[in-house]
């Protein structure tokens, strides 16, 4: 059974795609090694000079729905990507504007949309009125056909 994905399904995505990307190590340049020893502090230091940072890991499966969320990204432009990014991290609707230089209604609209479209290419693709018009038309013509005999 296929899931029908809905503009707040994928905002919701989105949004778990923006806690997970904070939730992963941060990036370090591989290959640097420092050969001065640990200094190793005694506890009345108390380690005021160092920022210790608690991080929540990431799940395995938060992972995966993360690493297929950001590709669903590549359907939309440079614009609607930096929209929808920014409403994932929760950045309030007075920001998004500041950066964008869109006004408020305008910068809903164009999100809305963005949402849409990545559900739209999620659903699969929407019958072409040219197809709904010829089948109508071949209704039409059954019928017709079926009230002369």
């Amino acid at each position: 059974m296929s899931t029908v994905w809905t503009i707040d399904q994928v905002a919701d995505r989105f949004q778990e795609a923006a806690i997970t990307a904070r939730r992963l190590p941060p990036a370090r340049v591989q290959g640097y090694a420092s050969f001065w020893p640990d200094i190793h502090r005694q506890s009345w230091e108390g380690y005021a000079d160092e920022r210790i940072i608690l991080r929540f890991a990431a799940s395995p499966a938060a992972i995966d729905r993360f690493g297929e969320t950001v590709r669903w990204l590549h359907w939309l432009d440079e614009e609607q990507r930096r929209l929808i990014w920014l409403r994932a991290q929760y950045v309030p609707w007075r920001e998004v504007c500041n950066r964008t230089g869109l006004i408020r209604k305008t910068a809903w609209r164009r999100w809305q949309h963005a949402l849409s479209l990545v559900a739209v290419h999620l659903n699969g693709t929407l019958p072409r009125f040219a197809d709904v018009e010829i089948g109508l038309a071949a209704e039409r013509v059954s019928l017709n056909a079926g009230k002369r005999g």
